[in-house]
This record gives C-alpha cells, sequence and structure tokens, in this order.
C-alpha cells in the first residue's frame, strides 16, 4: 500500500485573517496543504457547535483535523484535584473532537516529580484506563488519544515510556521528533523511531517536527527542550526523517510546530516533493 503523507501547521496559519479555527482551516487549503492540529494549549474555549461547524467546513475542504488538549495537564500529580481536572480538559478536548471529526487529541502526559517512572507509568495508564471509560459512556469513541513524546527529563513521556503504555491501553504515539532530539541532548536516530513505533502496527502515524533549542544537563549527555525553532534550523534535519517516511512508506500526519508554522508546513512540502512525492 502506497504511502499517505498529509502536512499542516499547529494551530491557526500566520497569514489568516479573521483569526478563527473555520478561517484557519480555509488557509491551510487554500494552500494545498491537508491538515491542520486545533489548538486547546490554553484551555477549551470551544463551544461543540463551533466544533461541528469547523468539521464541517474541514470535511468540505479535505482537510484532516487533530486537537492538542491544554497544557495544564498532569496526571502523575500527588493532588487528586489537579488529576481530576487534567482528565476533565482531557475530556472536555476529547467530546470537541468528536464532534469535528478529530483524528487524534494530542496530550502532554504529565511531570515525575518526586516519582518514579514506574509509578508515574502506572498513574497515567490508571487515568487513561478511567477516561476511557468515560468516553465510552458518553458516546466518544472514534478520536483517539495521543501520547506526545517529551522534551525535558522532568516531564513523562519517553519514547519507550510510549510506546508501553499505547501496548496496554487503547491510545495511540504522537512523536515530537524536536522533543526526542533534545532529550537526548543532540542526538536522533529516525530509522530506530519509526521501527520502533511500527511495533505497533498503525495504519497511520500523527507527528510533531520543527527545530529545537535545547540546553544540555550537567554530566549527562541528555538535554532539555528550550523553545521550537524553524526547520531551517537543521536541528534536527528534516530531509533525512522525509526520507525514512518514504523508505519505509509509512503514511503519516506531520504537524509543524516551527514559529511559522504553514511556512515550514510548506518547505516540508518541498522536501518531499525533491524526494519524489505527489501530494
Amino acid at each position: 500500500m502506497a504511502e499517505k503523507i498529509l502536512l499542516g501547521p499547529a494551530g491557526i496559519p500566520t497569514v489568516t485573517k479573521p483569526r478563527s479555527s473555520v478561517e484557519g482551516v480555509k488557509t491551510v487549503a487554500g494552500l494545498g496543504l491537508q491538515a491542520i492540529e486545533i489548538q486547546f494549549v490554553r484551555g477549551v474555549n470551544m463551544s461543540l457547535e463551533a466544533a461541528e461547524e469547523v468539521g464541517r467546513v474541514a470535511k468540505k475542504l479535505n482537510v484532516e483535523l487533530s486537537i492538542h488538549a491544554p497544557y495544564y495537564i498532569n496526571l502523575c500529580s500527588e493532588k487528586k484535584k489537579t488529576v481530576e481536572e487534567s482528565k476533565q480538559r482531557i475530556l472536555d478536548s476529547a467530546t470537541r473532537g468528536e464532534k469535528m471529526g478529530a483524528h487524534i487529541v494530542v496530550i502532554h502526559p504529565g511531570y515525575y516529580g518526586q516519582l518514579t517512572s514506574e509509578k508515574a507509568f502506572k498513574m497515567v495508564e490508571e487515568s487513561f484506563q478511567d477516561l476511557l471509560g468515560r468516553l465510552r459512556d458518553e458516546g466518544v469513541g472514534k478520536v483517539k488519544l495521543g501520547l506526545e513524546t517529551m522534551g525535558k527529563q522532568s516531564q513523562f513521556g519517553t519514547l519507550d515510556e510510549i510506546i508501553q503504555l499505547c501496548r496496554e491501553v487503547d491510545c495511540v504515539p504522537n512523536v515530537d521528533f524536536a522533543h526526542i532530539f533534545a532529550r537526548q541532548g543532540g542526538k536522533i536516530d529516525y530509522g530506530e523511531i519509526l521501527d520502533r513505533v511500527a511495533e505497533l502496527k498503525l495504519p497511520h502515524l500523527h507527528v510533531h517536527f520543527s527545530g529545537i533549542n535545547w540546553t544540555p544537563v550537567k554530566g549527562t549527555d541528555k538535554g532539555n527542550e528550550k523553545n521550537h525553532l524553524e526547520i531551517k534550523a537543521n536541528q534536527p534535519p528534516f530531509e533525512p526523517l522525509a526520507r525514512e517516511i518514504l523508505r519505509r512508506k509509512v503514511s503519516a500526519t506531520i504537524i509543524s510546530e516551527s514559529p511559522i508554522l504553514e511556512q515550514d508546513s510548506l518547505a516540508m512540502k518541498r522536501i518531499f516533493e525533491k524526494l519524489g512525492y505527489k501530494f
């Protein structure tokens, strides 16, 4: 089966006016891109009716939708209130995702704090089992919960943790290559990552890409993400990833988290086209 590559920005494109999700979808389609990730990162402030409207426009224009849940989520907190509020933000994101026909809700799971990796894993797993049960009860079943690989040593979300969790519960990975690059102290092996994710036998991947600024962790070969950069920074480089995706015939939605959003989605498109892929 031939691979399918979809490209788009994390949020409303920089050139979109007026600034709304519906107009963002229209801009994406007009630019010849195929996807957009709706950003709820500062809070879920979209009504169910508005979500339906975004979905209608996206379906008409053949634009794939995904959602990024709020940043204020910590399923590893020792405070029960924090965990419950985190779950509610995920539920609110997922119900809107279902209404708009989004295929994934991307989630930052939480922070280790004083917990071991094993204890944090158990807490996140229990929260996801609870969330999946609640979503089923509400009739939400199409949109997938996606666990993002994270870029700081303090955050739950190594590639190993995410893949293992996706084996245990009905969720999918969101591979953020820049985060992995930063967390591993400026090192990345795209082939190895894609091989690991292939163990889950997913028909289509959802991933993030951008350049990234990071700081080393003293006395180790590890790092912590600092901020996202344009892909021209080449940290990490994009073309080798595009080559690996095409070589393995991987189907993927690649969301640009670059500061110039859709402009770097278009830069990625040009690279894929240079390598022979036809959109």
